[in-house]
């Protein structure tokens, strides 16, 4: 989602925790969520507090140790004000599912497992989308524009390239640091290491050792089993935090976390839906407790909302020789809002990039309009990265590259876009030789990851494991040799 921290700062600065920087996030979401910060934020003012830094994690330099210390006192301020949003977006299951009229019942007859192939087609979809977006993630929308436009690929329509881009639009306008050397044309060469991927190999790695039957705390417990605390970004390095401060979930997704209604559980949510194919409603519930670790409300609709509409994916029977899910991405869609709150805010946003997508034939003026709408919003927060990714399906029909270009092509989080995107429509597609081979062949059916022994697995391997947790969904620990870790 984004980088670990600025380049050789004293002292260090690392990203997404300093107080000071976590007050003006805290108050953007408070204005959000209706709660009344004013006087507040006008303490900080005085005390000559910063706004949050727009696009990187830490502003540059560190505050004074008095300024750092109110920061603090103010954090705490503002988790205490009462929350006049929470009424119709509780974060509790129970009370979702009760303003969720239409919430679905689990089918009499568990459907079969989801065939390899399309599994396997699923991954590769995930990472394709994900990797056409890592080198303009951070990018305003006006240069991801410029960028392809310069190069003749507007609409676009194939992987990003430095070839042709003067040199005054590669300054203005430079491409992801950490991404650039491995994600354009010229230079990939099998799937990178991203978060975006990194989050479903620790759920694969939950479910062969917890099966479907896990904790939350089970989550925690895996994440500081498996994950280093440098590979998690915004809410889930401050949920991280919390646990080391010896906080319980749900409390590590609560405590001074202002990103907590940003994207990051979204992106954890596709393994649920793989694994419950048919079953939107089950695969919502698993997500939920897996999103309560980092995320309270629309966070957390934001997984539940993915989850569902995956799972309905993975439910539709084969057609044709190509092994193409029945699966009307529209349908999808629906059942994904069938599980959300339908006065929430995220509710709000998906039918607002649904609609759009219907009234527009140009995506640029939809993509344009969601702008205008949700300009205040974080690039992060998963509002606006939710309202393009269903725009995106609706307006592509569920087809494959048309589906992950117009994610990406929107800016915002567009690495979490086209993976999200991608993992949807090719799990429609159904089959890794319905996607396009100028989209997988540079993968070469490898990806890089930091996550226990999963480094240079390939997309079948994955697909394999994955199918297993659905064939033989209660899974003992002793599946894994490693849980016997003391955390």
């Amino acid at each position: 989602m984004t980088s670990l921290m600025r380049p050789a700062a004293d002292p260090l600065r690392l990203t997404w925790v300093q107080p000071e920087d976590l007050v003006g996030h805290e108050l953007r979401q408070a204005a959000q969520d209706g709660r009344d910060a004013s006087a507040i934020a006008a303490r900080w003012r005085a005390a000559g507090g910063p706004a949050a830094p727009d696009r990187a994690g830490a502003s540059p330099a560190p505050a004074s140790p008095e300024l750092q210390a109110l920061a603090v006192e103010l954090l705490d301020a503002l988790d205490a004000l009462p929350c006049p949003s929470a009424a119709h977006e509780p974060t509790d299951l129970a009370e979702i599912k009760a303003l969720c009229a239409h919430w679905p019942a689990s089918p009499a007859t568990p459907m079969g497992a989801v065939p390899v192939a399309r599994l396997e087609a699923a991954w590769l979809g995930r990472s394709v989308g994900c990797l056409l977006g890592k080198p303009v993630e951070k990018l305003p929308l006006a240069g991801i524009r410029a960028l392809a436009g310069i190069t003749g690929n507007w609409p676009l329509r194939t992987w990003f390239t430095a070839r042709g881009v003067p040199g005054d639009l590669a300054r203005a306008h430079p491409w992801n640091r950490r991404s650039a050397t491995t994600s354009l044309a010229e230079n990939i060469d099998g799937m990178p290491e991203d978060d975006d991927l990194n989050y479903p190999l620790l759920n694969l790695l939950l479910l062969r050792r917890h099966g479907p039957g896990f904790s939350t705390a089970d989550v925690a417990r895996l994440w500081l089993d498996e994950l280093p605390a440098g590979r998690t970004f915004t809410a889930e390095r401050i949920a991280y935090r919390n646990l080391l401060d010896g906080v319980e979930p749900p409390d590590t997704a609560r405590r001074r976390n202002p990103f907590r209604e940003w994207i990051g559980a979204l992106i954890r949510a596709d393994l649920h839906g793989w694994t419950h194919p048919g079953d939107p409603g089950a695969a919502a519930a698993q997500a939920h407790r897996d999103a309560t670790l980092t995320h309270t409300a629309n966070g957390v609709y934001g997984a539940m909302f993915t989850a569902a509409v995956i799972a309905t994916a993975a439910g539709g029977p084969a057609t044709g020789t190509a092994g193409r899910s029945s699966a009307d991405v529209h349908a999808c869609l629906r059942a994904g809002l069938a599980v959300v709150p339908p006065e929430s805010r995220l509710a709000r946003a998906v039918r607002q990039g649904i609609r759009l997508a219907r009234q527009e034939r140009d995506f640029d003026t939809v993509v344009d309009q969601l702008h205008t709408v949700y300009g205040d919003h974080h690039w992060v927060h998963v509002l606006p990265n939710a309202a393009l990714v269903a725009a995106a399906l609706t307006h592509a029909d569920g087809d494959f590259g048309g589906s992950i270009c117009r994610a990406v092509s929107g800016g915002w989080d567009t690495d979490s876009n086209g993976a999200t995107a991608g993992s949807i429509a090719g799990l429609i597609a159904g089959h890794p030789d319905a996607l396009p081979s100028r989209w997988t062949a540079p993968l070469k059916n490898r990806l890089a990851t930091s996550v226990a022994d999963f480094d240079g697995i390939g997309f079948d391997a994955l697909a394999a494991l994955t199918h297993e947790l659905t064939v033989a969904r209660p899974v003992t620990p002793a599946a894994d040799a490693r849980t016997g870790t003391d955390t």
